[in-house]
């Protein structure tokens, strides 16, 4: 895969606060969108390619749902992640 161990580590332990908590929702949310990101990337290059779209389609939709999910939860997480990965405010 694209995303190294060790760049997953720095991802995990700049936004859920330890490289070993993966379960985080906020390290979640900042992993679906780098891999939004490089997807959009490849999809800017490749306009057929149809699977990868889907792809991209359920990833967003996986980090809606956990954005909902920490709104719901705190509302101040909520913010802060938003912030840092400089995010639209989707929750309405």
């Amino acid at each position: 895969m694209y995303l190294s161990k060790e760049y997953k580590a720095d991802i995990f332990a700049e936004f859920a606060g330890s490289a070993t908590n993966t379960g985080s929702t906020e390290g979640q949310v900042a992993l679906f969108t780098k891999r939004i990101a490089h997807l959009t990337g490849h999809l800017k290059n490749n306009r057929k390619d149809f699977a990868t779209q889907r792809s991209l389609q359920k990833l967003v939709g996986k980090r809606r749902s956990l954005l909902a999910y920490l709104y719901k939860k705190d509302i101040e997480r909520y913010r802060a992640i938003i912030k840092g990965l400089g995010l639209r405010d989707i929750i309405k």
